[in-house]
């Protein structure tokens, strides 16, 4: 992707210390930004995916519903595709409140020892239940959080992200309520348009060998991918006769490689994507099985609040294209801080150690952008 001008950057970056609603992002395998941005008006935010039926615009989902991160929708007042588009539309644009800045609390900083120590204690409260056969798999994540350099700009960090990982979505997102995030995402949760659609089933994680990409696979991530297409296959059953299943097979997302499964199936009514979201959501991928216990037992368990870490984002249109994602390889930007986000299944013969490494492959992924 070729860099933008200076006058966007200074015109994107002073916008994310304001409250006007917007997202760029990237699809994969493109060289191409796409703007959207609500001109006016308070944040559309909804409590549940259902109702997303009918909606339009550029969604941001948290992982779970709560009164502090609801769901909101960018309204796509204004859209953009291309650096050159999207700097006449902003600077085209009344945007009052950019120069208020953000305020943002002191955020602990905690070394990675003790990270780590604290990551051990919730994987062993996590190994418990599967062991005893009560839940047949949990996803573990955890989060970490780093001050930011004073000439830090998060559209260089989109850029950067862009131009490192091709194969995957990129996005910068901004809103009042949301907060600001940076992803790079492997993971379609649901994307197409009229009567064809798309969905992956993405579990299992190793390191890339350089530039050698590894096809072994131990049980345990082939065990874990099964889980996730499985439960994958069998939603899509309850809304579509019409599927054609592609994989497993090695895909790769950055310095790391992923067993995958493709499923495209048809739709009769695209009016209600919503319901399909909600049942969808979370997959096995980012929760774990059977999903309410585990859905349960994370929320009481995992020790933080995900946010919008492993949630939904991207573009929905019901009468159009739809590109939406899993929200993985994020960042939560607040003031001077970064907080990167990770996690991995885990399964009764996973070990804390591996689980452990695996979560800080996926956080270089992201901290890249903000060490450049």
């Amino acid at each position: 992707m070729n860099k933008p001008d200076s006058q966007i950057y200074k015109l994107i970056d002073t916008m994310v210390k304001g409250n006007t609603p917007f997202a760029i992002y990237r699809l994969p395998w493109t060289d191409v930004p796409l703007l959207v941005m609500q001109n006016d008006g308070e944040i559309q935010t909804f409590n549940s995916l259902k109702e997303l039926n009918g909606q339009k615009g550029f969604v941001i989902s948290p992982f779970s519903f709560t009164s502090n991160h609801p769901g909101v929708i960018i309204r796509p007042d204004i859209t953009a595709t291309g650096w050159e588009e999207i700097s006449e539309k902003i600077s085209s644009t009344t945007i009052s409140d950019t120069e208020q800045e953000c305020t943002s609390t002191a955020i602990d900083i905690k070394p990675e020892t003790e990270l780590k120590e604290r990551y051990m204690e919730v994987f062993a409260n996590f190994i418990s239940p599967l062991k005893s056969k009560k839940i047949g798999k949990l996803v573990l994540s955890r989060n970490a959080s780093y001050k930011l350099d004073e000439s830090f700009s998060p559209l260089e960090a989109f850029v950067t992200a862009c131009n490192s990982y091709p194969r995957m979505m990129i996005s910068l997102s901004h809103t009042p309520v949301s907060g600001t995030w940076i992803g790079s995402t492997p993971e379609i949760i649901l994307s197409g348009e009229g009567d064809t659609w798309n969905t992956v089933a993405l579990a299992g994680t190793m390191p890339m060998q350089g530039e050698v990409m590894p096809t072994e696979w131990h049980k345990k991530e082939k065990d874990e991918q099964a889980f996730v297409s499985e439960y994958i296959s069998k939603v899509i059953k309850k809304f579509s006769s019409k599927i054609a299943v592609k994989g497993p097979y090695t895909a790769r997302a950055g310095q790391l490689v992923h067993l995958r499964t493709d499923f495209q199936f048809g739709l009769k009514k695209t009016s209600e994507l919503g319901n399909l979201l909600d049942a969808l959501h979370p997959t096995p991928a980012v929760c774990g099985m059977p999903k309410d216990k585990a859905y349960d037992f994370i929320i009481e368990n995992e020790g933080y609040d995900r946010k919008y870490y492993s949630g939904i984002i991207g573009w929905l249109n019901p009468e159009g294209h739809t590109t939406l994602y899993v929200n993985l390889r994020c960042l939560n930007i607040d003031g001077n801080y970064a907080t990167l986000y990770a996690g991995g299944g885990i399964l009764p013969s996973s070990d804390a150690n591996s689980e452990w490494e695996e979560t800080q492959h996926k956080m270089k992924t992201i901290k890249l952008v903000i060490s450049c």
